[in-house]
Order: C-alpha cells, then structure tokens, then sequence
C-alpha cells in the first residue's frame, strides 16, 4: 500500500518529493506540543501551486487524512497527522510574489519564512508587524492558520487584522478565491475570514494577501525592574488603564529572568522578582510624552528602578534576551508545556496571582513570562514527561490553569491555537451549540474528513 501511494504522488510532485522512509515518517510524526507523535504513511513536498492542488484532490479521492506542515513550531498538536495520513510540506512554495510600496500590500505563498519576510518587507520601508517568538523559522501559512500573534500584538494586532485576502485549494483541489488587494472589498463572502485560525481543516492555502503598514518614526524602550510580582502586574493594569498603549509590554517572573539570563547573557537583573519591558513607538513628539507617563507609572506602582536603553544595541540586546525565553527555560527539565491562556488586561494582577497558587499546589516549577500588555501570559511548566506521578499533577494543573482564565472572561488561547491538546477544553468556554456548529461546517466543506481531522472541535 505504501509503495502504490508512492508512486500514485510521485507522478504528481516528482521522486524527490515523496519522502517515505520510516526515518522520514518519524520526522514529520509530531509538532512542538508535549503529544503522543502519530506515523503517517508518507510526506510529500510540492513545489507548484498546482502540484499543490492535486495532491489535495488525490487525498480526497483515496479517503486520506492530509495535514499541511510549515515548519512544525506549532504549540497545540496542529501539525501532528493523522496515522497513516498524507503530510503536505510546503517549504518549496516560499516566494514572496509581489510587494506593492504604493498600495501597501504584498503577495505571498505559504511557505514563505515570518522573519525573511518582514525583513523584506522593511527593505521597502514599510512594516509587517506580526512578530510570532517562532518568526526565525514559522511560515506564513502556519501564521494564518493559527492567527499567530506576538510581542506587537497589544498595539498592532494579530495575524487576522494583517489578512487582506487569499486563494486556498478545497477538498476536490479547486482554486477557490477570496477578498482583494484593495482596502475596502465587500465582494463575496468573507471566507478568508473564515480560514484565518481554522487550523488547516477547511482548506490548504495557495497564496495570502498581507497589508502592509508604514513603520514607527521613533521609538524607546525600557525595562522596569520590581521586588514583588503583585506590583508588576498591577504596573501592567495601571499602563492600560491610562489609555496608553505601548507597541509591547512584555513581563518575565523571576525564575525565567535568572534562567533567561543564564542562557543570553543579556544583563537581566536577578535580583529581580519581576520585570516589565515596555517599548513606546510613534512619533517623536508622542514617544518621549508616553515613555515620561510610563516611567512615572512604574515609579508610583513600585518599580525599583527603571533602566531605558541607549541606543539600537542595547534595546535589540534586551529583546533578544525576551525572545530567548522558551529555548533558556526548555534547557531546565527535560518536557516543556508552554500555555497561552489570556485573560482581560485588569485580570493579568489575578492571574499572576493564581499561577504562583498553582506551582505551589502542584509542587511544580513554572516560569511566567508573556505578553502581559494584551492579558496573554506564557505559563511554562518544566517536567519530565517519563515521571507518571508528577506528569498527572501537571495536567491536573493545566486543567485549573484552564478554568481559572476562563472564570477571569478569558480564553483557552491567545496565540497558539487548539489543535488537539485544548480540543477537549473547548465545551467549557465557547459551548456545546459552538462545537456543533463548526462540526456541521466542516462536515459541509469536507465530507471525507480527510482536512486535518481531530484538531479544534475534536474526532
């Protein structure tokens, strides 16, 4: 059987392109979440648009599972297949079609990488803002797929506000088209809305339409250092609340600030008990208002000082130092499992609060850092996923970690998607008539199952 789908998609993508060894089928077998990996039959890797679209059509003539892989960073079981699926890889569809300067666009495919895009994106002087901690290796397609969202996302959005437009192959291969590359397109159904999160189960992406923004004139950043973690939550309220919204404001508990900088190097305090790291952008004029009112409220609240960087090098060095945060603290145990609930901004001093109750109850070690701004912290609980005993305490406290965000008005997730790990938490915040609902519109778009089943909704 194997051999015979070989050959049946080697006539599509070439020789080269079907990769189906055990080796092979290990490597695509799993994604970045803390789940059991799942062999698939083959990985097969189009280099055309149109390549592309048959290998959508033959999965669902043959009544295959087909999953879309970017580059695996996803953190909620996303990208892991079916057994004995079809995995779709899509590096070799990674050009950047067209960036229009005048109109403020650009035109993408899937396979295209965050970072080499934004710096592509910034050699026009303009600004592609969604900045994802994944973006060095993350593909757009992986981004839209699970509306990524990053640092920048309190002032400038996440990934759907980005998504202009896009052309997607459905279940029979059919180039199906949606939205424009003007500002204002009401033509149609807004089904690239549709997709934006849909976590690859309603179709596999072609090409994206990406508004593009012009850049920050000026910008400041700086880290404001406290001794207790209450008053640098309360700091983070206190910003928001005085209607000033930084382009991040990013927060770090103290065990993550001595692991981060054991790892970067970058000059954290480690006597810290808690940091903030905040960036103003804009016009000069608003800039150095904004950066004094901030100051002045960190000061207030209890900052023990606050250090603003000096110049370009001094301010990359720090938010590298941030971005490194996940790889210093998966060096501390063997399992990571990094979360995202996301709670309302006034609800981050609580939500501290109950994170710091939950390692204690549990007897685990988790260090919190995130995105504090936009209520999406980063709870990281470090384990060792062969210990059974201390593995079901840290499901039991993903389990109230879950409940405690919800009982806040928050969500399961900010950034990272469902996939499969959250799938089962889903009833609790959005309802049984929601899940029925998503249920009957896949079932209508693809009546095989064959687009990534079992993720968001569940089998």
């Amino acid at each position: 059987m194997s051999n015979h789908l070989s050959q049946k998609f080697e006539e599509i993508v070439g020789t080269g392109n079907v990769l189906a060894s055990e080796v092979d089928r290990h490597n695509y077998a799993y994604d970045a979440a803390v789940l059991p990996p799942q062999l698939p039959a083959l990985a097969v890797r189009p280099e055309t648009p149109e390549a592309l679209g048959r290998v959508v059509k033959t999965c669902n003539e043959l009544g295959l599972p087909l999953t879309v892989r970017g580059s695996g960073t996803n953190l909620s079981g996303g990208t892991i297949p079916s057994e004995g699926g079809v995995v779709v890889l899509t590096g070799a569809l990674n050009k950047i079609i067209e960036i229009n300067e005048a109109d403020m666009y650009a035109v993408v495919q899937t396979g295209v990488v965050t970072a080499k895009f934004a710096a592509e994106v910034a050699k026009r002087g303009l600004f592609y803002p969604p900045d994802p901690g994944s973006q060095a290796v993350s593909t757009m397609g992986g981004n839209v797929a699970e509306n990524a969202g990053g640092l920048r996302g309190l002032k400038y959005g996440v990934t759907k506000d980005y998504v202009m437009g896009m052309s997607f192959y459905d279940v029979d291969g059919e180039l199906v088209k949606t939205g424009s590359r003007t500002v204002k397109c009401v033509t149609g159904m807004n089904l690239h809305g549709l997709m934006v999160g849909s976590e690859g189960t309603l179709g596999v992406f072609n090409e994206i339409i990406l508004k593009l923004v012009p850049p920050p004139k000026a910008s400041k950043a700086m880290m404001a250092i406290f001794d207790d973690l209450g008053k640098a939550s309360e700091t983070v309220a206190a910003i928001i609340a005085a209607k000033i919204v930084p382009a991040t404001l990013e927060y770090m508990d103290d065990f993550t600030i001595k692991t981060v900088e054991d790892f970067a190097h970058a000059g954290l305090p480690t006597d810290a008990k808690a940091l903030l790291l905040i960036e103003v952008d804009g016009h000069p004029a608003q800039v150095e208002d904004e950066a004094a009112e901030v100051e002045a409220i960190c000061k207030r609240i209890g900052a023990t000082r606050i250090q603003v960087a000096k110049d370009a090098v001094e301010r990359n060095k720090v938010w590298e130092a941030r971005r490194a945060a996940l790889s210093a603290l998966a060096r501390v145990r063997p399992t990571t499992v990094l979360e995202d609930a996301t709670v309302p901004r006034s609800k981050i001093p609580a939500m501290v609060g109950a994170l710091e109750k939950i390692a204690e109850k549990y007897k685990l070690t988790i260090g919190t850092f995130g995105h504090a701004g936009d209520g999406n912290l980063h709870p990281t609980i470090l384990t060792d996923k062969r210990d059974h005993a201390e593995f079901t305490r840290v499901e039991a406290a993903i389990d109230e970690i879950f409940d405690v965000a919800l009982s806040l008005g928050g969500t399961l997730s900010g950034e990272h998607g469902i996939g499969m790990a959250k799938s089962k938490y889903m009833v609790k915040e959005v309802g049984q008539g929601s899940i029925m609902y998503a249920k009957r519109l896949k079932a209508a778009m693809d009546p095989k199952n064959i687009l990534n089943p079992g993720k968001i909704t569940g089998a």
